[in-house]
C-alpha cells in the first residue's frame, strides 16, 4: 500500500462518520440551509423583488418565490454578465458553467465561492466514504482518468467561464492531479474522436486504477484501448482497475457491455451531478440508490411529476415527500437559483435515509396519448427483456408514431442499435411491450383499448447514434441521447442515419 492511500483510510472514515451524522437528521440540515439561504440573499436584488425579509418560513417562501426555469431567471442572469454585483447572491460568482439547454439556448449557470464545496466537495466525500466503506483504498496509488469537457476558460466580464467539468478540472488538488489523466494539453482537445484516440495513446501503457466518465463515452475508449493493444479485455491492459465513477446517464442499459469489455468484476460508484448542483451520490456500493445531498447548500423542493406544468402545482419540503411517486426537482443554493425548476424527476425509495432513483427528464417523455411514459420504464423494460434473451444494447431512444402509413393504429417506435441482436426481434418486441404493460398502467389501457398497438423496433448499425450525435456536434463529453421525445425529430434523424 502505498504513502497516498495510507494516508486517505482516517480521512476516509472522518468523512463517512460526518455524512452518517447529516445523514440521519437531513430535516434539521435542511432548514439551516433554508435559514442561512434567505438571510444571506436579503440584501440582493432578487431577495428585495421578492421581499425576502418578510420571509420567515417556507410558507412564505412559496407564496413570494415562484417556481422558474432558465428563462424565469434570465434577466437576472443578463445584470451579472453585464458586470452587476448582488443579483441573485451576495457579490459576483466566481465562475459561470456554460450549457445548452433544449429551450432556453446557452444557459450560464452561476458557482460562487459558497457553492463551489457542493460540486466538487461532495465527490471528493462520495470517495471517502466509499474508500471507509470498502476499505478499498489502492486505486488512490495509480493512475486515474476523468474522461470530460475541455479545461479551457474564457472571460465573461471577469467571471471565468467554461463547462462544468472543465472547470472541474482546475479543482483537482495537487496531490491527485500527478496521477491525473490524459495531460491538460489532450483534455483540450475539442473534436472528441482526435480527443480519445490521444487519450488511449497516454493512457494504454499506464497504471491505470480509476476511470470517471458518462457510460456511452467510457465504452467507446474501453473498445479504441482494445482496438489500440489488441488484447482481450481492459482488465488485461489495467490489471490493478478497480473503481468506476459514473453520472449523467442510467449506467443499466451499458452495464453488460462495459463489465463484458473490462473483463473483470469492478466496483462503481453513480454520482448525480448537475451544473446547477451537486444533487446525490452513492453512499453504498452494494445498493444502487443515491444519498439525496441534503447538507450541502441547496434546499430541495418537490413537485409531483404530472403536476409541474401547471400553474400552481403542490410543492412540498424534503419532509413531506412519500415513496414511489415520481417527482420534479425544485432547488434554491448558495449561488443564487431560487425555486429552480432543473428538468430532472426523481423516485424516493427510501426516507431513512432519503435516497432516490432518478427517474428521467421533465421535458423527456411520451404522453402522445396520455400515457406519461418516463425514462426509468422504457430502460427497465429493455433492460429485463435483454438478460432474458442475451442481448446487448449499445443506445436506443424511443419516439411516437402517431400517423403511421397505411391507416395502422399509432405505436411507440424503438430505435435500437444492438450489439449483440435478438434471435428473434419480433420476440423480443413483445417482450419488451409486456415490460412496458407491466410498468405503466397508462400505456396498458391503451394498448387494451386498441388505441396504441404494440411497440415495433426498428434496428439500427452499431455506430448509429455515435454517427448522428457526431451530426450534431455532440459527440463525446457529457453529451448524452435523449431516451424519449414527444416529437421525431431524432427518430427522424436516425432513420438516415
Amino acid at each position: 500500500m502505498g504513502i497516498t492511500s495510507t494516508i486517505i483510510k482516517p480521512i476516509g472514515h472522518l468523512t463517512a462518520a460526518q455524512i452518517q451524522k447529516w445523514a440521519a437528521n437531513p430535516l434539521r440540515a435542511q432548514n439551516k440551509i433554508f435559514q442561512q439561504l434567505i438571510g444571506t440573499a436579503r440584501t440582493t436584488a432578487f431577495g428585495k423583488d421578492h421581499q425576502f425579509q418578510e420571509i420567515k418560513n417556507y410558507e412564505d417562501f412559496k407564496k413570494r418565490v415562484p417556481i422558474r426555469d432558465y428563462e424565469g431567471l434570465r434577466g437576472y442572469v443578463e445584470q451579472i454578465k453585464q458586470g452587476k454585483g448582488d443579483v441573485l447572491w451576495k457579490g459576483k460568482p466566481r465562475y459561470f458553467a456554460k450549457t445548452s439547454g433544449t429551450t432556453s439556448g446557452v444557459k450560464y449557470i452561476p458557482l460562487t465561492k459558497e457553492s463551489i464545496p457542493n460540486h466538487f466537495g461532495s465527490a471528493r466525500n462520495m470517495v471517502f466514504n466509499y474508500i471507509a466503506q470498502t476499505g478499498q483504498s489502492q486505486f488512490m496509488d495509480g493512475k486515474m482518468i476523468f474522461l470530460s469537457g475541455s479545461p479551457e476558460l474564457m472571460e465573461t466580464n471577469g467571471i471565468l467561464t467554461g463547462r462544468l467539468s472543465g472547470i472541474s478540472n482546475h479543482m483537482i488538488p495537487a496531490w491527485i492531479k500527478r496521477n491525473q489523466m490524459p495531460s491538460y494539453t489532450t483534455n483540450c482537445i475539442e473534436d472528441w474522436e482526435t480527443k480519445l484516440d490521444k487519450i488511449v495513446e497516454e493512457t494504454a501503457h499506464q497504471d491505470m486504477r480509476m476511470i470517471s466518465g458518462i457510460p456511452p463515452w467510457v465504452q467507446m475508449y474501453y473498445e479504441r484501448l482494445l482496438d489500440y493493444t489488441g488484447k482481450r479485455c481492459v482488465a488485461d491492459i489495467f490489471p490493478n482497475f478497480s473503481l468506476y465513477i459514473y453520472g449523467g446517464v442510467n449506467s443499466a442499459p451499458y452495464r453488460a457491455k462495459l463489465e463484458e469489455l473490462v473483463g473483470k468484476p469492478i466496483d462503481s460508484l453513480e454520482t448525480y451531478p448537475a451544473s446547477e448542483g451537486f444533487i446525490a451520490f452513492q453512499d453504498d456500493c452494494y445498493d444502487e440508490s443515491l444519498l439525496l445531498n441534503a447538507n450541502s447548500g441547496i434546499f430541495f423542493e418537490f413537485v409531483p411529476a404530472d403536476e409541474i406544468f401547471k400553474e400552481n402545482p403542490t410543492r412540498l419540503s424534503l419532509g413531506e415527500v412519500e415513496l414511489g411517486i415520481n417527482y420534479a426537482i425544485i432547488l434554491s443554493n448558495n449561488a443564487g437559483l431560487w425555486a429552480y425548476n432543473i428538468g430532472d424527476t426523481v423516485r424516493f425509495v427510501s426516507t431513512t435515509p432519503y435516497k432516490l432513483i432518478v427517474t428521467g427528464r421533465t421535458k423527456h417523455f411520451i404522453s402522445a396519448f396520455g400515457e406519461h411514459v418516463i425514462g426509468k420504464e422504457v430502460e427497465e423494460a429493455l433492460l429485463r427483456a435483454s438478460k432474458e434473451e442475451d442481448v446487448k444494447i449499445v443506445e436506443f431512444t424511443v419516439a411516437p408514431q402517431i400517423h403511421p402509413e397505411n391507416g395502422e393504429t399509432p405505436y411507440h417506435e424503438w430505435f435500437i442499435a444492438f450489439d449483440k441482436r435478438p434471435k428473434d426481434l419480433a420476440a423480443f418486441a413483445q417482450k419488451v411491450d409486456a415490460e412496458m404493460v407491466r410498468q405503466n398502467i397508462y400505456y396498458k389501457d391503451l394498448i387494451d383499448g386498441k388505441i396504441l398497438q404494440p411497440l415495433k423496433i426498428t434496428p439500427l448499425p452499431k455506430n448509429a447514434f455515435r454517427t448522428y450525435m457526431k451530426s450534431q456536434g455532440k459527440l463525446g463529453g457529457q453529451n448524452k441521447v435523449p431516451r424519449l421525445a414527444n416529437d421525431r425529430r431524432i427518430a427522424d434523424a436516425l432513420s438516415v442515419v
